[in-house]
């Protein structure tokens, strides 16, 4: 298909997995959030021998691997510390940090890939939380951790704030958000379209809920079979049988 054409510049290796890359984890999200992609491929996934379900999987897997390694030296990375995707951010500015110079963003698309990196310390938890049904096992540490050590500076009301830079502790005018005194720059705010996707993923992680109910959608089957989806659930099934987990547990 045309839109696979530009994949080779994204795919490769990157922090020891092999997969299609997008810098912001929504990238490997926000599709996934309706459309159960398990067992399903298109031309371009068939070459490759497995899903973008599995594609996402390692894109998680990849990002917590990068903060591990934590290249730039940003303050409080590690294996339970981690998550870039389109966030909020404390301001388009550059600073000295670790005696080199630095950029910073407002609200920006942050993320880790082969193709493209752009890191200023801002970590955003819907990253990570919204990918827990890719990799709970590292997901659901993350979360927790997160929230037990920073839980009064990132988590009020409404659950994460939408993101947070312990790096950024600089005196200067601020986009948004607020600089707390002792940990850094923390978000204001909840932003929908990142609240959303951890709710939404949260229960197709317990029971496929809403991957359930777009499987019987028959307009979500054509489009897919039409961009050359086949496999899993999209196969046709015989009479009397349940086509809303057609091909899934």
């Amino acid at each position: 298909m045309a839109w696979t054409k530009t994949y080779e510049r994204a795919w490769g290796t990157f922090q020891q997995q092999e997969y299609l890359g997008f810098g912001p984890m929504l990238g490997h999200q926000y599709s996934h959030v309706w459309i159960d992609f398990r067992g399903i491929q298109d031309k371009y996934m068939r070459e490759r021998g497995f899903d973008y379900f599995e594609n996402s999987r390692r894109a998680t897997y990849a990002q917590r691997a990068y903060a591990i390694a934590n290249p730039m030296g940003w303050k409080l990375y590690g294996e339970n510390v981690w998550g870039w995707t389109a966030s909020d951010g404390p301001a388009g500015t550059e600073q000295d940090f670790g005696g080199k110079p630095r950029a910073f963003r407002h609200y920006s698309a942050r993320g880790v890939g082969l193709a493209d990196v752009f890191d200023d310390g801002t970590i955003a938890p819907t990253a990570a939380a919204a990918s827990l049904p890719f990799a709970p096992e590292i997901v659901i540490p993350a979360v927790e951790e997160m929230h037990n050590q920073f839980g009064p500076q990132i988590y009020s009301t409404y659950g994460f704030l939408d993101a947070f830079n312990p790096s950024f502790t600089y005196d200067v005018p601020l986009k948004t958000g607020n600089l707390i005194p002792g940990f850094g720059w923390v978000a204001s705010d909840y932003i929908g379209i990142d609240q959303g996707p951890i709710i939404a993923m949260i229960e197709n992680y317990r029971d496929d809920f809403v991957w359930k109910v777009m499987r019987k959608n028959p307009y979500i089957r054509r489009g897919l079979q039409r961009a050359g989806f086949t496999g899993g659930w999209l196969e046709p099934v015989e009479a009397g049988s349940d086509t809303t987990a057609a091909g899934q547990p």
